[in-house]
């Protein structure tokens, strides 16, 4: 189910991304203005960070193989980082571009940015807003990196055509540096977008604990089971857009096996069926050391 929705977004993603690519790219070259077309070289990028999004949720989506045994959700991650360094060249290309533009003064050579790329800016605007909202809605849902990174790809996007547009009527109005300079700032929030998006990744690919909301949250389950005396470990990391739970919990010693094994099992079922996100949950029994008086 969280997969289709993940595929879903994606697909949608695409479609929107190659509309607006096509769409800013021409426009902007009919109307003159570098912003617009910077932004469109932009959204054209978008496409290919959209399709390794959806093969990294693909490959993630994975059953557990005999190769792989933990399973598969780590490539979501990896899907993550590849995605932000596309996003990180595509950003630093045009941060190279406008600025030489500025440099050489290019820009007094461009004609007046046409009223048409102010329309499209617009409009650009209003559907990347939307797509940020759809997107981070389902990428919470599923609790997948790679449609979070996407989200914020988008907004990043909302962010930088605005600015395109600041520049746009800054340079219809008399000022065609503007342009430029918009161009710039363009590149500058796709770079950031980029680190940030790699900072998530990297985070995910390395074993942390979950977050201490989670922890207590977890610790109380356990304690609330019939049978437990107490608790004495409890671990828990991330993998991926998933995590594992490793929890030794005490019990009274003078129980059979079988009845341990009960209480070990409630545990488990309690843990795995309260947090989706858990993909496994070991427990252990320890005998209860009662406390002397």
């Amino acid at each position: 189910m969280k997969k289709n929705l993940a595929l879903k977004v994606s697909y949608l993603n695409i479609f929107s991304n190659i509309v607006l690519a096509i769409s800013k790219t021409t426009i902007g070259f009919i109307a003159h203005s570098s912003a617009l077309l910077n932004d469109g070289i932009n959204n054209a990028g978008d496409v290919v960070s959209s399709i390794i999004a959806m093969i990294g949720i693909s490959a993630a989506s994975k059953e557990s193989d005999e190769d792989h045994q933990y399973g598969h959700e780590r490539l979501e991650s990896v899907a993550a980082i590849l995605l932000s360094g596309i996003i990180m060249v595509v950003g630093f290309g045009l941060l190279v571009d406008g600025i030489s533009t500025i440099i050489t003064g290019g820009y007094h050579d461009n004609p007046l940015p046409g009223i048409l790329a102010v329309i499209a800016a617009i409009v650009s605007i209003v559907i990347k807003q939307c797509m940020f909202l759809y997107t981070r809605w389902a990428g919470k849902k599923t609790d997948s990196s790679a449609l979070m990174a996407s989200a914020w790809d988008s907004q990043s996007d909302v962010l930088a055509t605005t600015g395109g547009l600041i520049g746009i009527i800054a340079s219809r109005l008399g000022y065609p540096i503007a342009d430029s300079i918009a161009a710039i700032i363009i590149s500058l929030f796709i770079i950031r977008v980029g680190i940030e998006i790699f900072r998530d990744g990297i985070y995910k690919m390395v074993d942390h604990a979950c977050d201490e909301k989670t922890v207590e949250e977890i610790r109380l389950i356990i304690l609330d089971q019939e049978g437990v005396k107490g608790i004495d470990l409890l671990r828990t990391r991330r993998f991926g857009s998933r995590a594992y739970v490793d929890v030794e919990i005490s019990a009274e010693g003078s129980q059979s096996l079988v009845e341990a094994h009960c209480i070990a099992e409630r545990v488990h079922h309690a843990i795995e069926t309260s947090f989706p996100q858990v993909k496994h949950c070991m427990v252990h029994v320890n005998p209860y050391k009662h406390k002397k008086q």
